[in-house]
Order: C-alpha cells, then sequence, then structure tokens
C-alpha cells in the first residue's frame, strides 16, 4: 500500500509539471507595438553627379540613390537654374547609419515624395 501511495505521489508530481510548460508554450508573447520609423523631413535637396544631400534646419543628410531619390532628382532638375541650386522639398524617409566610411554619418532613404516647393534657394557667394 505504502508503494502505491509512492507511485501515485510521483504520477501526480510528473502530470502536474508537464501542465506549467504546456501553458507556459501555448501562451503566446505580448506582441510591442513597434511606431512607424519613417520621418517627414523638410530641407533643401540638391542633387550633383553621383551624390544627393537632403539640408534642413537642424541636419544635414546624404541620400541613399534609390528608384525615389532619382526620380526626386528628376524633377527637381526641372526647376534648377545650375547644377548647384537647392530646392526645397518635403519627404518621408528612414533615417539610417551610413554603412560606407566616406561622407555623412547617418544617410535617408526616400519612401515618398511629399512636397517639392517652385521656390529655389541659391548658395551663391557675392
Amino acid at each position: 500500500m505504502k508503494r502505491f501511495f509512492e507511485i501515485l505521489i510521483v504520477a501526480i508530481l510528473f502530470v502536474s509539471c508537464q501542465d506549467d510548460e504546456q501553458k507556459d508554450l501555448q501562451t503566446e508573447p505580448a506582441t510591442a507595438k513597434v511606431e512607424d520609423s519613417l520621418e517627414i523631413l523638410q530641407g533643401d535637396y540638391v542633387y550633383v553627379a553621383d551624390a544627393a544631400v537632403l539640408r534642413g534646419e537642424n541636419f544635414v543628410y546624404g541620400v541613399k540613390q534609390d528608384s525615389v531619390a532619382m526620380l526626386l532628382s528628376e524633377k527637381v532638375s526641372d526647376l534648377k537654374s545650375d547644377d548647384f541650386e537647392m530646392i526645397p522639398v518635403r519627404v518621408r524617409a528612414k533615417i539610417l547609419a551610413n554603412p560606407r566610411l566616406e561622407g555623412w554619418d547617418e544617410i535617408i532613404e526616400i519612401k515618398e515624395i511629399l512636397e517639392i516647393s517652385g521656390a529655389s534657394i541659391s548658395d551663391t557667394i557675392e
């Protein structure tokens, strides 16, 4: 009889331990909401040869050359009177660390062109 109770207690402990592990596996972990990492940036855009720059009041970013950046460069080129003229734009972009060692510490990847202003800003020295 004593042996029977020992086996019964061991069986109960074994079954109860399995239930805890199964409950842990069955519950889904809470998912954290990730905010949109895209920012709206407004600044002056210039594209020369193989490099583009967006300069704002408090920032200067290099621009990753992809299809959206090339489209913006084409649209801006119609408004420029010379190659170094900066055109005000507003874009939705993702700020990334620059993988190359040259240039800026951070670059932007333009996701959407929001606005291109017709007025230009000239950086000529008089």
